[in-house]
């Protein structure tokens, strides 16, 4: 057989197996395009099903029902302001407290512990995030809330009460119950998704970024803020972020120790209300189609608020990688 006939059986046989990979990877391609289709359809069938059945309410109160205070099933007048201002303030007072003490658990894992220790406290952080969130809104309520009540309620009343200008958001009866606890417990249970993100990019700086940085005499807080945060900056603005929306989004904890009351006040010491908490505490009880629509517009304002949040971390984290690039 001469070589070139030789070549000729030897290239069909190779062009058989590349065939056949070329046909599994365009099957593979296909199924992920798929998958990621998927994924957008869901999104879309999930805010179009809300904002159906939340269109009698939209159509009925119009623009109030954004701006508005006024919660009667009996008179059939709904608007969410209450709500809206509960899900953003608790959100915002997690996010004050969870930011500050994550980075500070990633750092005391990643720079500061010993090995022997940094197991068993990355364990228990773990253990956090598992812990089911009705847990936390049943130590809340029988735990926490007596000791708000008791102990912190009382004092930032009389201490913070009366300073001019602010001091309507720290006045209030000492109940225990309100959106400031509330907005503790959120913290609580955001800090292991926080600290455990931040904790796993610190970890993946190139160690020799670090040793060049005390070659050079800086001290450890400044190796923290000078090379690991601008390494990791746009891990850890993602990591916030989505720590954010579970604070955005949480129902059976808020639910617990939040009150419920649909009454506005601007006091963080005063029971108020969340979008989810409302969802969860009504929607068994709403007796009328509009009452039902009312529940389903907060619901489709919920999953606005929340992809405002996550489109805003997107355009940072994109604004963060020009700027790594420039």
């Amino acid at each position: 057989m001469s070589f070139a006939v030789q070549g000729r059986f030897t290239a069909a046989g190779r062009g058989v197996p590349r065939a056949r990979e070329a046909a599994a990877d365009g099957a593979f391609r296909a199924a992920a395009v798929a998958a990621a289709l998927l994924v957008l359809v869901l999104l879309g069938l999930v805010a179009a099903s809300m904002l159906w059945g939340g269109l009698p309410a939209l159509r009925s109160f119009g623009l109030r029902f954004l701006y508005g205070t006024e919660w009667d099933p009996v008179a059939k007048r709904f608007a969410a302001l209450v709500p809206i201002y509960g899900t953003l303030v608790t959100a915002a007072i997690a996010m004050l407290i969870a930011v500050p003490v994550s980075f500070g658990i990633a750092v005391f894992l990643t720079e500061v512990a010993p090995a022997w220790m940094r197991g068993p406290v990355g364990a228990a952080i773990e253990l956090l995030a598992g812990v089911p969130s009705i847990i936390y809104g049943m130590w809340g309520l029988f735990v926490f809330v007596p000791f708000m009540a008791d102990h912190v309620d009382p004092w930032i009343d009389a201490t913070l009460g009366g300073l001019p200008g602010v001091g309507a958001l720290f006045s209030g009866p000492p109940m225990g119950i309100g959106m400031l606890t509330a907005g503790i417990i959120l913290a609580i249970m955001v800090i292991p998704f926080i600290s455990a993100v931040m904790r796993d990019v610190f970890a993946l700086v190139p160690p020799p970024l670090r040793e060049s940085a005390f070659a050079l005499g800086a001290t450890r807080w400044e190796v923290v803020r000078r090379v690991m945060l601008p390494y990791t900056r746009s891990a850890v603005v993602g990591g916030i972020f989505l720590g954010l929306g579970r604070a955005l989004g949480e129902t059976m904890a808020v639910t617990f120790v939040l009150g419920n009351s649909h009454d506005f006040n601007i006091s963080l010491l005063a029971p108020g209300n969340s979008i989810a908490a409302a969802i969860a505490n009504e929607f068994t009880e709403a007796d009328s189609d509009l009452y039902r629509s009312s529940l389903m517009a907060l619901g489709f304002l919920l999953f606005v608020v929340t992809f405002l949040v996550l489109a805003a971390a997107r355009l940072l984290l994109l604004r963060l990688a020009r700027q790594a690039g420039r």
